[in-house]
């Protein structure tokens, strides 16, 4: 896996650890923790090694099986390994038993993805979005946050609210929770008048998973500067642009709408998070069209899309317009997602993909490269139609 992107100079060495389910093929946790490799790069570790193991069922003490907590154990301690990362949402006990184990840092994945966010949040609306989810996740592990802290002090996970909390007690948690709501509250009130200033207007909202090339289109389209970097939630507020379109050969006149990119999408999503950035996410519930666009090289894009869909549906936007940008086709393989169109496996083209089974989802769909420009001109004429 290729990652281009990481501002730490010393990197924390972890380890990556997840469980496979019986039901699961092991291909899909390769995959799972290649994406939680990149959450780790993009925090600012450096993985040193990955460890699995196939239950029928996590430990609910430990998470993991006697033996390969031994194995682990082990090898913690001859590579001094800084922290543990866990592919799965841990409990106060498993993270409090499983550091008195491996005598190091254990961090689960929404912590890591927490962690991110806090590092990505920069505007007022942004980082108290974030530091809401991390004092609501910090709350029912305050007691091990205690002992923990006083052991290891900064470092990934430990960004935010959790470094100032050390000597506090739940009523002082719950507090500032509530003042951050409050605080919310009134940033999603000027918001939405922002909003309702721009009722009259076409609006297209970009959806999709994280790191698939939503600001690349955006920057595209609206020929702006969006950030667009090959990392994790390298876009946490929303933006919204004007979008011109030029008169095409059925109308006379330019098509003209507010295109906005939001935060990505990403399996397993700290339940926290979906709520504290459902304000950011009105943009996706305002919206008349949607973009949905997905990484159709990723091995595992399907998987992707279903996550996508089932986080509209929970924030009430699965109704709506849907044009599926299958982005990203100058790095497709079609042995990846076991295609028999193509003859030869080391050649595509647009013609090849259209006879594939993505092209018949439905009738609004378009293959494009947004990185190289390719097919531009059939997803503007796309959106032209559902514009008008």
């Amino acid at each position: 896996m290729e990652n281009k992107v990481n501002n730490n100079k010393t990197p924390e060495k972890a380890i990556l650890i997840g469980v496979e389910p019986k039901n699961v093929p092991i291909q899909s946790t390769a995959v799972y923790l290649d994406e939680l490799e990149f959450l780790a790069f993009t925090a600012g570790a450096e993985t040193i090694k990955r460890f699995t193991q196939r239950l029928e069922h996590p430990n609910p003490k430990t998470y993991i099986g006697t033996g390969k907590l031994e194995e682990i154990t082990a090898y913690v301690a001859e590579h001094e390994i800084d922290l543990a990362i866990f592919d799965d949402e841990l409990s106060p006990s498993q993270i409090r038993n499983l550091e008195e184990q491996f005598q190091c840092k254990i961090i689960d994945r929404s912590s890591l993805i927490l962690d991110i966010f806090a590092k990505n949040a920069h505007t007022a609306q942004s980082r108290t979005q974030v530091e809401l989810a991390q004092s609501e996740y910090l709350l029912p592990r305050l007691t091990r946050m205690w002992t923990h802290l006083q052991k290891q002090k900064g470092g990934i996970g430990m960004k935010g609210p959790g470094e100032k909390e050390i000597e506090t007690d739940r009523r002082v948690i719950r507090d500032k929770i509530s003042k951050l709501k409050k605080e919310l509250k009134e940033i999603d009130r000027q918001s939405a008048t922002r909003r309702k200033s721009r009722e009259s207007q076409k609006r297209v909202a970009l959806v999709g998973y994280t790191n698939v090339g939503k600001s690349t289109i955006i920057n595209l389209l609206a020929k702006s500067d969006v950030l667009a970097q090959d990392m994790l939630f390298a876009t946490l507020d929303s933006t919204v642009r004007k979008v011109v379109l030029p008169p095409d050969e059925h109308n006379y006149t330019p098509c003209i709408f507010l295109l906005s990119d939001t935060v990505g999408f990403i399996r397993k999503l700290p339940h926290q998070l979906i709520e504290s950035f459902k304000s950011t996410l009105d943009e996706v519930i305002e919206a008349d069209v949607l973009l949905h666009v997905v990484d159709v090289s990723h091995p595992q894009f399907e998987e992707q899309m279903n996550t996508v869909n089932e986080t509209l549906a929970e924030i009430g936007a699965i109704n709506k317009p849907v044009i599926t940008v299958f982005n990203k086709i100058d790095k497709y393989n079609p042995d990846a997602t076991n295609d028999d169109i193509f003859e030869d496996e080391a050649i595509y083209d647009l013609a090849s993909l259209k006879k594939t089974w993505m092209a018949k989802l439905n009738e609004n769909i378009v293959f494009i490269s947004a990185a190289n420009g390719d097919n531009i001109e059939e997803l503007k004429e796309m959106i032209r139609k559902h514009v008008r």
